[in-house]
């Protein structure tokens, strides 16, 4: 019995050894034909812009085409929940941003769970914020906005592009932090919401510097403050008023669970690169964006903590997906 299964076991051992080299050498050549990135938003803004501008530094550095695809809906989660469903092998990335680490509480029935069904590969950038209300608003600053607002509770308001949106939750830890009452009044999209604040339907936006900083030049909304942790230009800064505020967009590419760590790895590597080079730094500083890198296991790292911080707005504020 022994002699007889010798010659099985080593034509299984040389199976198996044959399948880990040719796994090797299909993750050392990869890729080998077009990637899909999918956005799971829709075409023409920001994430499907910066989606595209990645996709063609990738394919110009791996020498194959990296193809977005947008699939918006129900709040990213149709497009995400479809490269949660692809195959690990790399050819299928999602572009995702912290509508994703919103979403996390915010939709607990979705299909999918971000990491448990996806891997973290790198962040790309991330934007700051800007606070706007209609020169009608009867505040110039933003201790006197804050003032204002406590002193007439439920009667002020703010704009944003929906419920769970970066525009929104930035509202909602606004405030939280700050301890005013105002009331959310979801649109559709951005530009609506926009123009009603440049109109004097709405009070007040949190809204994307590249696109309200020249607004506010014009003199139809006047600027506060920024969301970020570092001041941009003049404007201070919202956690200068009030300690521990902070809320950007930012993006980033995840895969399939079960992607192979060395494919992980190399597109990790790759962006990386390109967030460092100074032509990218610099066309981005203009759109008012800044580059964000980090390995892998950081990159992890950040989504849990940004997972767990909206998680806790979500429940304190009782947001609904709408």
């Amino acid at each position: 019995m022994t002699i007889t299964r010798r010659p099985i076991l080593r034509l299984l051992a040389a199976a198996g050894a044959m399948a880990a080299a040719a796994g090797a050498f299909a993750q050392s050549d990869y890729p080998n034909r077009p990637v899909k990135v999918i956005v799971p938003f829709a075409a023409g803004g920001p994430a499907d812009n910066y989606a595209r501008f990645i996709a063609q530094r990738l394919g110009d550095a791996l020498k194959q085409p990296f193809v977005v695809d947008d699939k918006p809906g129900a709040g990213s989660v149709i497009g995400t929940d479809a490269v949660a469903k692809s195959p690990a092998d790399g050819y299928t990335l999602l572009l995702m941003s912290n509508t994703h680490t919103v979403n996390e509480t915010l939709i607990p029935t979705k299909p999918f769970r971000l990491m448990t069904d996806l891997v973290g590969i790198a962040p790309i950038n991330s934007s700051d914020l800007i606070l706007v209300v209609h020169p009608s608003v009867a505040a110039r600053t933003l201790p006197e906005l804050i003032a204002l607002a406590k002193s007439k509770p439920g009667k002020m308001n703010y704009a944003s592009s929906g419920n769970g949106t970066p525009y929104h939750m930035a509202g909602e830890l606004f405030k939280h932090l700050a301890g005013v009452d105002i009331v959310h009044v979801p649109y559709k999209g951005s530009s609506s919401a926009r123009t009603d604040v440049m109109g004097g339907q709405v009070d007040m936006m949190f809204d994307a510097v590249t696109t309200m900083a020249p607004v506010a030049k014009e003199g139809k909304v006047r600027a506060l403050a920024t969301t970020g942790l570092a001041r941009t230009g003049d404007l201070p800064t919202v956690a200068e008023i009030v300690p521990g505020y902070e809320a950007t967009i930012w993006l980033g590419l995840m895969a399939p669970k079960g992607t192979p760590q060395a494919i992980v790895d190399k597109l990790n590597a790759e962006v990386r690169k390109i967030v460092a080079q100074p032509d990218v730094k610099a066309a981005w500083a203009k759109q008012g964006a800044a580059p964000m890198s980090m390995s892998p296991a950081e990159f992890t790292a950040y989504l849990n903590k940004d997972i767990a911080k909206w998680g806790a707005i979500v429940k304190a504020s009782n947001i609904k997906p709408e």
